[in-house]
């Protein structure tokens, strides 16, 4: 390959000709090296002889072909490569170009958008410009225009005080002194009506709460008596009862504090005892002592004493069965002891144990309807009448009650609605309020309490005779078993506006002179008629 035909191949290429040039290098390299390993194996094999004279020139014959067939086939090789490159890089030029005149027409377009709304700020800042410059002159008239009203008042104020012969101030007083007398019986009839809508709605929510809460709670009342009756096997066994000379009877009755009446009753024996809880261990230690037949001091001493563990026991499930039954938990011993002798304890013959669970059913019942502490209410309504069976003068049951659940370690809301249910102290929060309301409804509930006769008729006659004590009072009637009396009043001499003062006094003078359970209500009538005939 010469000169001239290298150029050929540099022309055709268009230039490019950096790897053709290099598989150009490559196959004249080859063939440098195939003309050296033939020129130094004919240098060598030439002293070997003119007969490998031929053979050597076939060889070099065959070489030279063979380069010469390699060199155009790299050549070729070259020149396609260097084609497809040349392919390429004019295609990625004519992208090259047709994206940037791409991008240049965008840019053109944008520009002339960027320029048409340039025209139309600015034009629009010379309207707001001219619009600023009018406002300007609109409030610099305005401004004139108040200066001159302000002036005109001025002189008219002026005038009117001088003919008034009052100031503005002193105007204004009087005006408002007027308009507030105007208005005044208006206010009050109108917060006249809102007291009386508020107090509608609040009753009817007390009654709506107090019904679900009662209704609810289901407990039985039944009176405790204060004596116990012991059946005998047979007549016979009040005669070991009594002992020789007493003995056995007497031993029985010191050791237990309780009266043993042995009368005309076939087969049966009396226990009388104001004290439940030993009234109910002398029951028991007799009616071992029957089953057993053998009655001696000895013999009382020892079953006295298994009764005793017997109704110990007894007081201990009754005390956890309540508070199972109203699902209270983390409450000391001791204070569980003590709600199991309320079973054993009654006030005015209902069952200190079934009130306490009734007022902790009823507190709940309404804690829930109002959104209180259900649980508080609950422990504090079971807890409340403690106090009852603590032995001591040193104070009401409320407060020792109150007393007691604090050194058990209750919680101070707990101790406060124990101690404020009968309001001797103040009450700390809702669910002591309802404490004291539940407490009031069990109390009060008919049947619930017994009451002598003579008790009921001297409390109907006392709440009459209070009534009646005021001047022009004509009549009263107690009714409703004592709760509520109607007053009969002389239209004469109690007008309208003095009645509620009437009623009030004589609420005032039944709660300072009365004990009573639950509430009493009054009610004054005072009834004017005019009668004409017609003949």
């Amino acid at each position: 390959m010469n000169k001239f035909t290298r150029f050929n191949i540099f022309r055709k290429s268009g230039g490019l000709i950096r790897p053709a040039m290099w598989y150009l290098y490559i196959a004249v390299a080859a063939i440098l090296g195939g003309l050296a390993g033939f020129f130094l194996t004919r240098y060598r094999d030439r002293k070997s002889g003119s007969d490998l004279l031929s053979i050597a020139k076939d060889q070099e014959k065959e070489i030279l072909d063979n380069a010469k067939k390699k060199a155009q086939e790299e050549l070729e090789h070259a020149t396609r490569k260097a084609r497809e490159i040349r392919e390429k890089e004019l295609q990625i030029k004519k992208n090259s170009e047709k994206e940037i005149k791409k991008k240049k027409h965008d840019l053109e377009k944008i520009e002339l958008q960027l320029l048409a709304k340039i025209e139309k700020v600015d034009a629009k800042a010379d309207q707001i410009e001219k619009k600023q410059d009018v406002l300007k002159e609109r409030e610099d008239q305005i401004e004139k225009k108040k200066q001159q009203v302000d002036t005109i008042i001025d002189s008219q104020k002026k005038e009117l005080e001088r003919i008034a012969g009052l100031s503005a101030d002193e105007a204004k007083a009087q005006i408002m002194k007027r308009t507030e007398e105007e208005l005044q019986y208006e206010i009050s009839l109108k917060i006249k009506e809102s007291e009386n809508r508020v107090k509608e709605s609040s009753e009817k929510k007390s009654r709506e709460i107090l019904a679900t809460a009662i209704q609810r709670c289901a407990t039985d009342h039944s009176f405790d008596p204060i004596v116990s009756v012991v059946e005998l096997p047979s007549e016979e066994m009040k005669g070991r009862i009594i002992g020789r000379e007493g003995r056995n009877i007497r031993a029985f009755e010191n050791l237990t504090g309780v009266d043993v009446i042995i009368d005309d009753t076939p087969e049966a024996v009396v226990l009388s005892a104001f004290d439940p809880i030993k009234r109910e261990i002398a029951r028991a230690t007799m009616e071992m002592l029957t089953l057993d037949g053998r009655i001696h001091p000895a013999k009382i001493e020892e079953m006295h004493e298994k009764a005793k563990k017997e109704i110990n026991l007894r007081i201990k499930e009754a005390g956890e069965q309540a508070m199972l039954s109203l699902g209270i938990q983390s409450t000391h011993p001791e204070l569980v002891e003590i709600v199991g002798k309320m079973n054993f304890r009654t006030s005015y013959g209902q069952n200190v144990l079934q009130h306490s669970i009734e007022v902790a059913t009823l507190a709940s019942s309404m804690a829930a309807e109002i959104g209180a502490n259900v649980q508080l209410a609950k422990r504090a309504g079971l807890l409340h009448d403690i106090g009852k069976v603590i032995e001591s003068d040193e104070a009401n049951h409320a407060v020792l009650g109150a007393e007691y659940a604090k050194k058990y370690q209750e919680s101070p809301k707990v101790v406060n609605a124990i101690g404020a249910h009968h309001e001797d102290t103040p009450f700390d929060s809702v669910e002591a309020v309802l404490i004291a309301a539940a407490d009031a409804i069990s109390a009060s509930r008919r049947g619930a309490r017994k009451e002598s006769l003579d008790a009921y008729i001297k409390r109907l006659e006392d709440l009459e005779k209070i009534a009646k004590s005021f001047p022009g009072v004509m009549s009263t009637y107690a009714i409703q078993a004592g709760r509520e009396v109607r007053v009969i009043v002389s239209p004469e001499q109690i007008s309208d506006a003095t009645a509620p003062k009437l009623c009030r006094d004589i609420v005032k003078k039944i709660e300072d002179e009365m004990e009573y359970p639950g509430q009493v209500k009054v009610v004054l009538i005072r009834e004017v008629r005019n009668v004409e005939v017609a003949r």
